[in-house]
């Protein structure tokens, strides 16, 4: 039986310089198409106030890895840039997401008026109660500005709940006292505060701010025990970045800090909302992800693609918790959301080859820096082909390996013979069999 992988492997060196250039030049800047390779569903449930709430559940196209739960910013809605761009984009990564209305804003029931810090604080509560109801309680908690400060002080409430991350959240009610811009007088609740948001009008009673002052500091501690994220943007107008050094030093270990330079306080621009939910999806991979008890850790884990968009080419690959987007260029129909079949296979042989001799020169004891594998897939006349046999052309890979300064000359001529015994090459070059069977259902 002949292989399937008929095509020869040719392996050359290139200059570290040209490896930089290749691996850092531009050539051309694209806008990513979007696409939607999940579901989402509008929900409603009883808030802390006794209103019905509204919000929106993200749920990927294959098993969630895990769920979450997204607390908007002050005044804002589920249905702002940031909630609605990183739900969906975890959601894509495979999380479940719900992102809601707290009491008397967006489409939730209810006076925003008489609301406190300690509702939205309950709001959130009750919003993972819905979620571990119906699904699974949520394990990452989300939060954009005083969502955030709300979210830190609800992980000790939430059951289950592993990860934190917040975004221009704030360490003290401040941010909130510059944007009052009059006082009125109820007789029946005290005095009524008005405040200016993005040129709105909003009234809220004096209770929110004495709420939020005596919870600010308690909001923080809260956390612990779970890991944390802060980000925050360094020119924050609305919320400055010191607020982001007083939870960061506030909060203990496991924690992280990254910084969303150049983002405005809304996250408007859509690149800086996809970086955010890229940084929280891969930082919340190492804390929520269960471990699946079918796979054994000695043995190889089963691979599963799913076809999310009939219409195109977006499949999600998963395999354990890790979890990748494949589909093809725009010029074939594809979104170019991710990488091709091809392209995934060359990574897995570039990345083989590296391991491979890392692993080697591990053991030799040899001291060098990173090494750089560049691949290219073709087809070669087999005229060309010193190593074809028949055929009018034949299918090549071209493999090119740019080692560290540090290794020398006879280190290059052992590694490139221990790259030629790479696991995933030596498969390339046996005969393969692809046995097909259909799954019931």
């Amino acid at each position: 039986m002949r292989s399937w992988w008929t095509n020869p492997l040719v392996t050359r060196l290139i200059p570290e310089a040209e490896v930089s250039r290749r691996a850092h030049g531009i050539r051309h800047a694209r806008r990513m198409p979007t696409t939607s390779p999940h579901s989402t569903a509008r929900v409603t449930f009883p808030g802390a106030l006794g209103e019905d709430l509204a919000g929106v559940l993200h749920l990927p196209a294959g098993p969630a890895r895990a769920f979450a739960l997204f607390a908007h910013c002050f005044t804002c809605s589920k249905d702002s840039h940031a909630a609605a761009r990183i739900s969906a984009a975890l959601a894509e990564r495979g999380f479940g997401v719900l992102r809601f209305d707290f009491t008397g804003l967006g489409d939730s029931g209810g006076d925003f008026a008489d609301s406190t810090f300690g509702s939205n604080v309950d709001d959130i509560a009750a919003a993972a109660a819905w979620m571990r109801a119906r699904y699974e309680s949520p394990r990452l908690l989300v939060g954009h500005s005083l969502g955030g400060a709300a979210v830190l002080a609800a992980a000790a409430r939430v059951e289950g709940v592993v990860a934190v991350a917040t975004l221009g959240a704030p360490a003290s009610p401040d941010h909130v006292e510059h944007l009052i811009t009059g006082i009125g007088t109820d007789t029946d609740e005290g005095d009524v505060l008005e405040v200016s948001i993005g040129g709105r009008p909003f009234r809220l009673r004096r209770q929110f701010l004495d709420d939020l002052r005596e919870r600010a500091g308690a909001a923080q501690q809260t956390a612990q025990g779970t890991a944390l994220l802060v980000m925050h943007c360094p020119q924050d107008q609305v919320v400055a970045v010191d607020n982001a050094r007083q939870i960061f030093d506030g909060a203990r270990h496991p924690k992280s800090f990254v910084s969303l330079d150049g983002a405005d306080h809304l996250l408007s621009r859509r690149a800086d909302s996809a970086y955010a939910a890229a940084v929280i999806a891969a930082w919340a991979d190492r804390y929520v992800a269960s471990p699946d008890p079918d796979v054994v850790a000695d043995e190889p884990a089963v691979l599963t693609v799913h076809e999310c968009d009939p219409s195109g080419f977006v499949h999600h690959a998963q395999v354990r918790h890790h979890r990748w987007t494949v589909d093809e260029p725009e010029s074939v129909g594809g979104a170019d959301s991710g990488p091709t079949p091809y392209e995934l296979l060359l990574a897995g042989l570039g990345a083989c080859t590296s391991m491979t001799m890392r692993m080697y020169a591990r053991r030799k004891g040899w001291e060098f820096g990173s090494t750089t594998v560049r691949l290219e897939h073709g087809r070669v006349h087999a005229r060309d082909c010193a190593d074809c046999e028949g055929g009018a052309s034949m299918e090549q890979i071209t493999r090119e390996i740019a080692f560290d300064p540090a290794v020398t000359a006879e280190q290059r001529e052992r590694l490139l013979v221990i790259a030629e015994k790479c696991p995933v090459h030596r498969t390339l070059e046996r005969e393969v069999a692809v046995r097909t069977v259909m799954r019931p259902g």
